[in-house]
């Protein structure tokens, strides 16, 4: 097993990315049905609005100059800022990409033709029916830009498409219906009224209903959002040549609440008050590990007769069968001894301990030969917990293609494309206007804390006025800035000579003070 880790580490090393191109700026727009292609070629953020001088000091490695939406361009929507920078080299180019867009949900159309509208129903645009929702998001690639780039023109018209359902039950106070009509179509009536009544022949089991929020219904929506756009990649990888993966995160604005999405080991985090609020959580081998192991002891055929599904402090030798070993299982938080059988000697299907240290020669700043880099690269695949000595996040879009290297055992059915999704009331505080929720790919908290972040922000904020509606680009600058770190003879270094990040990195601060910020 060890040299087939070998070969897969030469091959990462080996790789190359995609081709760079440009995209023209996107604005707010309605959702649609997110199933027409979109070629996946390697872009920046629309946002950006780069010029193609811009677009290649962006995809300079050497130079890693931060990029943001410039002064006197369209502002983002709540004068959000956002900041991203490209890897020291670890790939041939950014392979992160972001989103931020105003999308309008517009009721599905329906069979019987239109009912006059009750008050307050939310008629716009003429006899257009809906609402809006804000949407940020990062995408992770790995293993190429193609999934990235994909997800970032597409998952929110997928979650656009959701929610056309559910324009009428979330507008309504009344509780959701447990069945919707036929045709989608709302009568006359409350939906409340149309579902509240139980049928004469309905056996009294029926009386006893499980109560479901509008907030579960919007989790909900997300959630499928993401499965269809997983599967959307899974269609399209070959036509549209979508290489890799990506772990993904959202944030949706809807209706005075911040839906948080995380499929990845990205991090979201709010700061109110100088408190920090987590928003996320990552998804690593070591935090999903009883999942995995659950999976792999259902269903051992998927471990192709080379791994095993239980979990050993160190490899075993084979001069140590018969002896007793700590280990655990699919069902245990604590460990214990166990005999050790010929099965146990396969390689585990979790193994190595924490978050990888991505780095490469550039940014180590000293001469390294090949050989000497992949025997460097091998020791950290080696530490770092991954599934299958193959991959380091659990959760994510796409890698419908990874497969352990020279073998045909696929991963994918060890990776969820489902995201944990926390919700945020904003109508339960007051907030102000140096209270943010800050979005960042994993670049950012490598090598950065939640503490850390929320003393920069402060420190930042404080330093503007609070109506420059620059102060957040400012933030989101000086985050990646500080994560990044200053070139030096011994490579890219943080302010206490430690490692910089060598990974790309890219922030979003959203602010969350003052009535303005929600129109």
């Amino acid at each position: 097993m060890l040299p087939r880790v070998r070969a897969a580490v030469a091959q990462l090393v080996a790789g190359l990315g995609a081709g760079a191109g440009g995209q023209s700026p996107a604005e707010p727009r309605d959702g649609g049905d997110g199933g027409s292609p979109v070629g996946a070629s390697f872009c920046r953020p629309a946002f950006l609005q780069l010029t193609p001088d811009e677009l290649r000091r962006a995809d300079d490695q050497a130079g890693r100059a931060v990029q943001s939406p410039r002064d006197g361009r369209r502002r983002l929507p709540w004068s959000t800022g956002y900041a991203e920078v490209i890897n020291a080299g670890k790939s041939q180019h950014n392979e992160d990409q972001a989103c931020c867009e105003v999308v309008f949900v517009e009721r599905r159309p329906s069979l019987r033709g239109r009912l006059p509208s009750r008050e307050g129903s939310g008629e716009l645009n003429g006899d257009r029916k809906g609402f809006y929702f804000h949407y940020w998001a990062l995408f992770d690639g790995h293993a190429g830009s193609g999934a990235a780039v994909m997800a970032s023109k597409r998952l929110h018209l997928h979650i656009c498409e959701q929610l056309r359902d559910l324009v009428d039950v979330l507008q309504d106070p009344s509780p959701p219906p447990i069945c919707l009509p036929h045709n989608a179509e709302p009568s006359r009536v409350s939906l409340a009224e149309y579902d509240g009544e139980v049928p004469n022949d309905a056996a009294p089991r029926f009386h006893l209903e499980k109560a479901v929020s509008h907030e579960s219904l919007v989790i909900g929506a997300i959630e499928n959002a993401f499965k269809n756009m997983d599967d959307q990649i899974e269609r399209e990888r070959v036509s549209q040549r979508l290489a890799g993966g990506c772990c993904a995160l959202a944030a949706i604005y809807l209706m005075g609440k911040f839906y948080v999405a995380n499929a990845g080991d990205s991090r979201a985090i709010i700061i109110r008050n100088g408190e920090i609020i987590p928003m996320s959580r990552e998804f690593t081998p070591e935090t999903e590990r009883q999942r995995l192991q659950f999976l792999a002891f259902l269903k051992p055929e998927l471990l192709g007769k080379e791994f095993t599904h239980l979990e050993f402090p160190r490899r075993i030798q084979p001069k140590e069968l018969g002896k007793k070993m700590l280990y655990r299982d699919q069902n245990m938080n604590g460990w214990a001894y166990k005999k050790i059988e010929e099965d146990d000697l396969k390689f585990p299907l979790i193994y190595g301990e924490g978050k990888k240290v991505k780095c490469c020669a550039s940014q180590l700043g000293m001469e390294v030969e090949m050989k000497q880099l992949k025997s460097f690269l091998l020791i950290f695949a080696v530490l770092q917990a991954r599934v299958m000595a193959t991959i380091g996040v659990t959760r994510g879009l796409g890698d419908h293609d990874l497969k352990v290297f020279s073998s045909n055992i696929h991963i994918k059915p060890f990776l969820s494309c489902f995201p944990e999704v926390r919700v945020y009331d904003l109508t339960q505080y007051e907030h102000c206007p140096d209270d943010v929720l800050v979005l960042g790919t994993d670049g950012l908290w490598d090598v950065t804390n939640d503490k850390e972040v929320a003393g920069a922000v402060m420190e930042v904020l404080t330093s503007y006025e609070p109506n420059d509606p620059c102060r957040y680009t400012m933030v989101a600058q000086e985050l990646v800035m500080r994560s990044r770190g200053v070139l030096k003879e011994r490579g890219w270094r943080l302010a206490n000579d430690k490692l910089g990040s060598g990974d790309d990195i890219s922030v979003f601060v959203i602010p969350l003070g003052g009535p303005g910020n929600y129109t």
